[in-house]
């Protein structure tokens, strides 16, 4: 199906059983229930989907067990982390022939590649995919290489890449990109706790982790915000503050699906190395999650 970039893409968990094998029914009922609670598209394999936890035949897998659930329903797009050219080629090209509608794409993993590394290992994946809608995910923050603007300004070119999840972490990105190539590109907030603001800044859509736990309250900022209805929006977002910063820590993929166990979305259960919480941490998560379904809001006020 064609993308309509645009609203609220979770980045959804994928779930393993306490042998630590996939657990694809329940991924796939992960998936169903966020659709069914208002989602615009899902994200698969992206960093809450533990995609460098899993082994190539293993993405493939959950890409199949993902389209058969998600139906055609929203666009489904296959995040994409590999370490060689090829490797990313043969995986994107393993998702076009499943069916996947598009690729959020970061740049090469492990080595921090150059400028013109970074520009030739995109270009190269646009040429080799052309039917593929990409996304670049920008995430200078978290694994050390920055798509700027002069390295978009030359992938510009590139018919197929269409869209940039922008984690940056600095709102000006946002404004930049728009100043320097107008409605080219897509984007997208990928940052939870700046959300809003990115949105009001002109992002057309959130790809959040937080969104796991509390997918309606997610789609209810974003509809406001689009409205013009920032008021409105700033209250949920307030309240949703506190479990947003979760998405910005390194055990951020830990804390998210934490809070999909309490919150009866999901297991916590997550492949080593990464170890479940303990002690303190996981209290202090446990505690924000209960304290924020105690106070949750009154949707039904916006008559969304």
């Amino acid at each position: 199906m064609n993308v309509d970039w645009k609203g609220v893409y979770p980045a959804v968990s994928t779930q393993f059983r306490k042998d630590q094998s996939i657990d694809l029914d329940a991924t796939q009922t992960v998936i169903d229930n966020q659709i069914n609670d208002g989602v615009n598209g899902i994200i698969c394999l992206g960093t809450v989907g533990e995609n460098c936890a899993l082994y190539p035949e293993e993405k493939r897998q959950l890409l199949l067990a993902a389209k058969e659930v998600v139906a055609d329903r929203v666009p489904l797009i296959a995040g994409t982390a590999e370490s060689i050219t090829t490797a990313a080629i043969d995986y994107m090209q393993d998702a076009q022939k499943i069916g996947i509608d598009g690729c959020m794409v970061m740049p090469a993993m492990v080595y921090r590649t150059s400028d013109s590394e970074t520009v030739d290992y995109y270009r190269t994946l646009a040429q080799a995919t052309p039917e593929m809608p990409i996304m670049i995910y920008n995430n200078p923050v978290s694994y050390g290489v920055d798509v700027n603007l002069d390295l978009m300004e030359q992938l510009a070119e590139c018919e197929s890449i269409v869209a940039v999840k922008e984690s940056t972490t600095d709102t000006r990105r946002i404004t930049e990109l728009y100043n320097r190539f107008d409605d080219r590109f897509t984007v997208f907030s990928g940052v939870d706790d700046i959300a809003l603001e990115s949105l009001m800044l002109g992002a057309t859509g959130w790809i959040s982790g937080l969104t796991n736990a509390f997918p309606a309250e997610s789609v209810a900022i974003y509809k406001l915000a689009s409205q013009g209805r920032y008021a409105e929006a700033l209250e949920i977002y307030r309240w949703f503050l506190p479990l947003l910063r979760l998405d910005t820590i390194p055990t951020l993929v830990q804390c998210i699906k934490l809070a999909e166990q309490v919150c009866g979305r999901g297991s916590e259960q997550v492949r080593a190395p990464r170890q479940i919480l303990k002690g303190e941490e996981r209290a202090k998560v446990i505690a924000l999650v209960e304290q924020a379904i105690a106070t949750r809001p009154d949707l039904s006020k916006y008559n969304l």
